[in-house]
């Protein structure tokens, strides 16, 4: 089983007279996909009541769920009560999953700013292994944490990075948005063997599960010198990365990922498209 589904709600949703995120599950298998990232990246203020909802209608439609966790979460801040709230941000984020029924959140990792990026990481990874003990104090042990390789060369979270992250628990999922690494290498993804090495370098240092079973976000992105600039949509071809050899390697793995679409605006018309490059790949 392979799962696409868009990040957030299109313009398209709202446009059609929806209103509210719980109606997102049954929209999108009318659309033909079975996955729907919740956006929590500006806060976790979602009532509980509602949370379940959307779960519920989830469980309905066969949409299998995620969370993005807030954006302002920074696992390497040099101010300890800044470290300790992120932990509470992730806890929070996994109390939320736990109401909708999500088995995953994605979790950005941070930011290196004037330090080192070693520096960075000895900050992140105890931060982050605090934040794996409450979890599973807590209970939330079943839901897995995504670290996400983010696409500004200043933020902590390099491909290397975040696999060093997921080393902490083997529950631990990588989140590769393989636009963010088109941005962060300046434009370097491009063949098929550029994929192919970035599965075996998750599948030597994860395993394959993890690597075959991966969270991935995916969209055109637009950079500078400085990484990540603006996410476009699948038609904005003067962007990359492309879709067609990733699609290929998953399909020659017999991967099961989870492909999240950030594409602007057109996150599931465009999730559609990649499910659709998919299945050209295994006729």
């Amino acid at each position: 089983m392979i799962w696409f589904g868009p990040s957030g709600n299109s313009e398209s949703f709202y446009r059609e007279g929806n209103r509210h995120s719980w109606q997102m599950p049954r929209w999108l298998k009318k659309m033909g996909l079975n996955a729907y990232e919740y956006q929590c990246n500006k806060g976790t203020n979602i009532k509980k009541e509602t949370a379940e909802k959307i779960g519920e209608e989830a469980k309905k439609a066969g949409i299998r769920m995620s969370i993005h966790a807030p954006y302002y979460i920074n696992l390497a801040s040099v101010e300890e009560k800044k470290r300790d709230n992120s932990i509470q941000y992730i806890l929070k984020t996994l109390q939320i999953a736990d109401w909708m029924g999500a088995g995953r959140i994605v979790v950005h990792p941070g930011a290196v700013g004037k330090m080192s990026r070693e520096k960075a990481m000895s900050l992140a990874l105890p931060t982050l292994a605090q934040a794996l003990k409450e979890a599973d104090l807590s209970g939330f042990s079943e839901i897995s944490i995504c670290p996400e390789v983010l696409g500004r060369i200043s933020q902590l979270g390099d491909l290397d990075e975040i696999i060093l992250l997921c080393g902490l628990h083997e529950g631990m999922i990588p989140c590769v948005d393989f636009g963010h690494i088109y941005a962060r290498s300046l434009g370097v993804l491009k063949t098929i063997d550029d994929y192919r090495c970035i599965f075996n370098t998750l599948e030597n240092s994860l395993g394959k599960e993890r690597a075959d079973k991966l969270h991935v976000h995916f969209s055109r992105i637009e950079f500078t010198d400085a990484g990540e600039r603006k996410h476009h949509t699948l038609e904005d071809t003067e962007y990359g990365p492309d879709f067609e050899p990733l699609a290929k390697v998953l399909a020659e793995r017999k991967a099961e990922p989870v492909i999240i679409c950030e594409s602007r605006d057109k996150m599931a018309e465009d999730a559609l498209i990649l499910k659709d490059i998919y299945e050209k790949q295994i006729i």
